[in-house]
């Protein structure tokens, strides 16, 4: 049975004719987007499994973009194809192995602030006698003695490296909204009088790397995420069009951000996708 678009969604599709023009990639966020996270693995947002399996199947190339840090990649996939999504592990651009790159060619031995299911990425890494600080989103670790001790680590350098896998403010779990990493990357560049080097979204080499693994150019690729300001700021800020879904973290005020307006907004990964095929046949 053909589906059939709400009016709203026809709105959108006549605006963003012109926009969409020469799309040839799309880049996801995924939590948020694609399902929101919480106790059993999270539950996923109504069509988003499908809209994945359209967006492969129109031959648009296509490239997954997390901050997730609370579980190493490999095991971050297997959750969400235990959640029924058509994703591998090299779809998916995430700051972990960013970081862990960038510790080797710079000769860096984090001090760890990071969730335990992550550790296992820093496994190859010395970590003995600790000239930098690598912070991910820790959930429960992030305690005042945790917190002090990095602050210890970092005061007591000549010249301290704060390592951040992303900034986000908050983000959404099935039981509400949930403090993220950018707030606790606050207080230590606050305590230290240093600004931390951010190496997941909004960090402009982050969707590079993501267009890379595509093999696209930033203005042939569209971002869609929850976040108005990591996922569209972010990506707008390197040459591609930013979309923002309605679902996730999302509210209603982000319409109106005072510095980032998206090039387009919906309700769902879904229609968003509905919106992007259908340009393609025009």
């Amino acid at each position: 049975m053909r589906q059939v678009l709400p009016a709203a969604a026809v709105r959108v599709m006549a605006e963003w004719a012109k926009q969409l023009a020469g799309i040839k990639g799309v880049l996801l966020d995924i939590s948020g987007v694609l399902y929101d996270s919480g106790e059993g693995g999270g539950v996923p947002i109504p069509g988003s499994r499908e809209a994945v399996e359209k967006i492969k199947a129109s031959g648009l190339k296509l490239q997954f973009c997390t901050n997730e840090t609370e579980a190493t990649r490999a095991k971050f996939v297997e959750k969400l194809q235990r959640l029924g999504f058509n994703i591998s592990v090299n779809e998916v651009t995430a700051p972990a192995p960013a970081v862990c790159r960038i510790l080797k060619e710079r000769n860096l031995r984090p001090h760890l602030l990071v969730h335990d299911g992550l550790v296992p990425e820093f496994d190859e890494l010395d970590k003995a006698n600790p000239n930098c600080v690598v912070i991910g989103d820790a959930a429960d670790n992030f305690s005042y003695k945790n917190l002090n001790e990095a602050f210890r680590v970092l005061i007591g350098m000549e010249n301290p490296i704060l390592l951040s896998l992303g900034r986000g403010r908050y983000y959404k779990e099935t039981d509400g909204l949930k403090l993220d990493v950018g707030a606790y990357m606050k207080a230590l560049e606050y305590a230290c009088d240093i600004q931390a080097e951010v190496v997941g979204k909004p960090a402009k080499a982050f969707f590079q790397s993501a267009l890379a693994e595509m093999g696209v150019e930033p203005h042939q690729a569209i971002m869609i995420g929850d976040d108005i300001v990591n996922d569209v700021g972010g990506a707008q800020q390197c040459g591609l069009r930013g979309l923002q879904v309605r679902t996730g973290k999302y509210r209603p005020c982000d319409e109106q951000h005072s510095h980032v307006k998206a090039d387009g907004y919906v309700n769902n990964l879904a229609e968003a996708v509905d919106i992007i095929v259908k340009q393609l046949h025009k």
